[in-house]
């Protein structure tokens, strides 16, 4: 459980992280925009081949988490806390037959006049 745990707050920042880095960058791809000398990390080139390259492996990162998630959650199929504790039981007696009440069949729904193609003909009376 505590792996669950520890992948999940994982998976979490790497959302946030995700999430940031996408909406870093420019929509037209060229990432921020920053300027400065057109060549090296930090320029307005650099800036988006880093976060065109996060965003790829902060993606794989994600997808990668969510299939380990759901193995371990597939693995793990027993009943938790709250679902064993509930009371799954029927009554001994659902209809109340034991204790003198007596159970009569309800009468069928009349049949609707011969010919007649509508469904809901009888649904009124």
């Amino acid at each position: 459980m505590s792996l669950f745990l520890f992948l999940f707050v994982l998976q979490a920042i790497v959302a946030a992280a995700l999430v940031g880095v996408v909406l870093m960058q420019r929509s037209e791809g060229g990432g921020l925009g920053i300027g400065g000398s057109p060549t090296g990390l930090m320029s307005a080139r650099g800036a988006a081949d880093f976060l065109s390259r996060a965003t790829k492996w902060l993606a794989i990162l994600f997808v990668a988490l969510s299939i380990a998630l759901a193995a371990i959650a597939a693995e793990s199929g027993g009943q938790d806390s709250i679902t064993s504790t509930l009371d799954r039981s029927l009554p001994a007696d659902p209809l109340g037959q034991a204790a003198g009440g007596t159970a009569q069949p309800t009468a069928p729904a009349a049949d609707p006049a011969p010919g007649t193609d509508d469904p809901l003909a009888g649904a009124s009376e």
